[in-house]
């Protein structure tokens, strides 16, 4: 410590003359290189700088000398009493402190063989206890085996023995000390032989029980292989008879065929068997086997309903002639489908005419193509073997809810690698499928078949719309054919089976975009367009009755889908599609199908109001225009108010008056018979239009209108806007703002259209559809008075 306290010094003495000696000059050449007097000056100058630098060096060193002689005194003064605590310290550990350590260790390793007596007495007495136990356990089992022949104590000492370690049954102790002169043998053998005596003894008495159907007994031995360390043999054998009893109840209800659906109520019937059989028996074995062994009970079922629903599905097969029944529906041709679409004569409202009518271009019989195909019977198929696969995925959600608890839900092993799921897929589903796309054609293709349009449609405002049919005004192929899907849709669901839905779910959107809308998009082009016959005359009623009734067909059919998907709740979807993220498979699958449904139809139904705007409505516009306001005239006098005009053309009616009956005239026949959606539609397609030649007409009285003429103007305007836009949806209003705001403009006050002509903009509060340029040529129409 002295030591590093004089360096420290030392290092200060040093850094301080560092500090206080003054900086020394730059370097001089050389003395040797001098050649001149001034070069031998400078040298001598740097000499003597450098000895002055020196000798101050010197002087502070002399001056701090006595300091640091003083430091080294304490330096020496404090190593003197650090050397006497140092001896005080060996002193007190060698002659106090050394005697404490050697009895603490003394005592110390004194517990440590203690304790290790310790464990060893208790080591001793727990194998002489088990010893004993041991001994007790065989003297028990060979007792209880013996006369008393009392089983369940026999398998209880088995059981208590088992809890001993296997070291100490096959010691040498234990073979010393527990065998006696009435039990010989070491005790591993004497408890192996009991155990092997039991359990043949339990399985003798099991099978007998299981003879004679005696469940009571059944269930007492039942509970015994467990204790006798035979838990595997005892659900072996339990399995077996399970087995058996499944096997039994499925022959007998094979034996008993009755009623429809017969194989599907066998099917059912084996299903709930089984289920019964886990629900009821899987407390037990696993209170007695412990948790997870009812699995092993379930593989062997399993494997036995692999067998008897494998025998139910092929009897199904063979009895209903299923391979030749595919065969026939795969060669169908759908040939009035086909001819449909092929160029040839053309039908009237009424629409295709029906397989033998005796109307001109009906189709031939179908008869001769039907025999062999009964679509009823292929109803009644896909029905129950729809009600068979619902039944077997009920089956397999109650199996994986029973092997494996978890959320979302998985199928166990013991059922993906069942040999009756891929007999399901093979000889089920593809059938269900394949007949499936059957149907759904088959049914599209007889209900245009058997099409009938509503009857005493009219376009006259003199007769009602219809003496035998109420609205929507559809043909019967819309209801015929979204029953079908509504139904194909839930029976498929109820299966449960996602490839299956997805893959009918698909099917039924190709078919509704391809022959369902297809048949009604011929019919609009072939059968109901509604095309003049000559020069400036309107289309046939019966042509534009026809159309109107398609459009409506389109629309009430993207509605009844809307309403069928919507009927699929996700919450029912959840509970029938557990697994996974099947549920919501099935939902996007729904949707899509709405969706793409929604978009052919709207996108038809969007081109038919058009063809009926520009052959119907269009045509008749500008006329009806032109008569509404015949012979009136905008420049009033203010003594004659009105020139002469009668009541009426005072009241400023006139045109309203004209203008209503015509349209009514044209409109009301088509809003009778269109749905609500679509004469909307048309009504905005048609108040576009009418806008722009009412605005035209408008632009027309410009340098014909006095002040009182516009205000009648306006009010004419007003009540012809009002007739269009009346039972239609407000906005169609905003159509004619262009109108309101020309005939706005031209009644103004000076002081108001100096403001609306400002091009930066004005505090009006209207929201302006017309240009400042527009407002000012409107602002000229008008006559003034000078």
């Amino acid at each position: 410590m002295a030591v590093v306290m004089r360096d420290k010094l030392v290092a200060a003495v040093e850094r301080s003359d560092d500090t206080d000696a003054p900086t020394p000059p730059p370097p001089p050449p050389s003395i040797n290189a001098c050649t001149t007097v001034s070069e031998l000056q400078a040298a001598l100058a740097h000499l003597n700088a450098q000895e002055s630098l020196v000798s101050s060096r010197l002087q502070t060193l002399l001056l701090t000398q006595s300091e640091l002689s003083h430091s080294f005194s304490r330096l020496d003064l404090i190593r003197a009493h650090l050397g006497t605590q140092v001896v005080a310290a060996r002193s007190l550990s060698n002659n106090i402190l050394s005697t404490a350590a050697t009895t603490a260790n003394r005592v110390s390793s004194a517990v440590k063989r203690l304790d290790t007596e310790q464990s060893r007495v208790k080591a001793t007495l727990e194998v002489v206890d088990q010893v004993s136990e041991l001994k007790a356990c065989v003297l028990g089992v060979t007792s209880s085996m013996g006369a008393p022949q009392d089983w369940e104590t026999a398998a209880s000492y088995l059981y208590r023995a088992s809890k001993i370690p296997a070291e100490i049954v096959r010691g040498e102790f234990a073979e010393e000390m527990v065998a006696s002169a009435e039990v010989p043998d070491p005790p591993a053998v004497t408890l192996e032989n009991a155990a092997e005596s039991l359990c043949g003894l339990f399985l003798r008495e099991f099978e007998k029980a299981a003879e004679v159907a005696d469940g009571e007994k059944v269930t007492r031995f039942f509970k015994l292989f467990p204790l006798i360390g035979r838990a595997h043999t005892g659900l072996e054998v339990y399995g077996k008879y399970v087995c058996a009893g499944v096997s039994s109840r499925a022959r007998a209800a094979l034996n008993e065929k009755s009623g429809d659906f017969f194989y599907a109520s066998a099917m059912t019937r084996l299903f709930e068997h089984i289920a019964t059989i886990v629900e009821q028996h899987g407390a037990l074995v696993d209170r007695h086997y412990g948790e997870g062994k009812m699995v092993k009970v379930i593989e062997r079922l399993q494997i036995e309903a692999d067998t008897q629903g494998g025998i139910i599905i092929d009897m199904f097969m063979d009895e209903k002639t299923m391979d030749r029944k595919l065969t026939d529906i795969k060669s169908y041709a759908f040939s009035f489908l086909v001819q449909s679409f092929l160029p040839g004569p053309r039908g009237a409202l009424g629409g295709t005419p029906r397989s033998g009518s005796p109307a001109p271009g009906a189709m031939p019989s179908q008869d001769v193509e039907d025999e062999g195909i009964d679509v009823k019977e292929v109803d009644l198929l896909l029905t129950e073997i729809g009600v068979m696969l619902g039944r077997w995925s009920l089956y397999c959600r109650f199996l994986a809810r029973k092997c494996q608890p978890t959320d979302p839900l998985i199928l166990p092993p013991v059922i993906s690698n069942s040999a009756l799921l891929q007999k399901v897929h093979t000889r089920l589903v593809n059938p269900f499928n394949t007949m499936t796309t059957f149907f759904c054609r088959r049914s599209v293709e007889k209900a245009f078949q058997l099409d009938e349009a509503p009857t005493d449609l009219s376009l006259s405002l003199n007769l009602s719309a219809s003496t035998s049919s109420n609205p929507p005004f559809i043909t019967s192929a819309v209801d015929d054919v979204m029953y079908i899907v509504s139904k194909l849709l839930q029976r498929s669901i109820e299966t449960s089976q996602r490839a299956l839905v997805t893959s009918v779910i698909s099917t039924v959107s190709r078919v509704l975009g391809s022959d369902f809308i297809g048949m009604i998009q011929r019919k609009m082009r072939d059968e109901s367009y509604p095309r003049s016959t000559s020069a400036n005359t309107p289309p046939p009623d019966e042509k534009v009755l026809g159309f109107l009734v398609l459009i409506n067909n389109l629309d009430t059919a993207a509605e009844y889908i809307h309403r069928i998907i919507s009927g699929f709740v996700p919450k029912d979807l959840k509970d029938l599609f557990p697994f996974e993220d099947e549920a919501e498979s099935v939902a996007d699958a729904l949707k899509n199908l709405e969706t793409s449904f929604e978009a052919k139809t709207g996108e038809l139904v969007g081109d038919g109001i058009m063809v009926v705007f520009n052959q119907v409505v269009k045509p008749r516009l500008r006329p009806l225009l032109a008569e509404s306001w015949s012979g009136v005239d905008y420049v009033v006098s203010e003594e004659t108010g009105g020139g002469g005009m009668d009541e009426e053309e005072e009241l400023g009616e006139i045109v309203k008056a004209r203008f209503q009956g015509g349209w009514e005239q044209l409109v009301m026949p088509l809003k009778r018979i269109m749905t609500e959606k679509t004469f909307n539609r048309l009504l905005v397609t048609t108040a576009n239009y009418f806008s722009k030649l009412l605005e035209k007409r408008i632009w027309g009285y410009s340098g014909r209108i006095n002040e009182l003429g516009a205000i009648r103007l306006e009010r004419d305007v007003a009540g012809v806007v009002g007739v269009v836009v009346r039972g239609g949806r407000y906005g169609v209003r905003d159509t004619f703002a262009r109108c309101t705001q020309i005939c706005l403009v031209v009644n103004m006050e000076e002081d108001e259209v100096r403001e609306i002509l400002k091009k930066e903009g004005d505090e009006s509060g209207v929201e302006w559809k017309l240009e400042v340029e527009e407002r000012a040529r409107a602002r000229e129409m008008v006559i003034r008075r000078v």
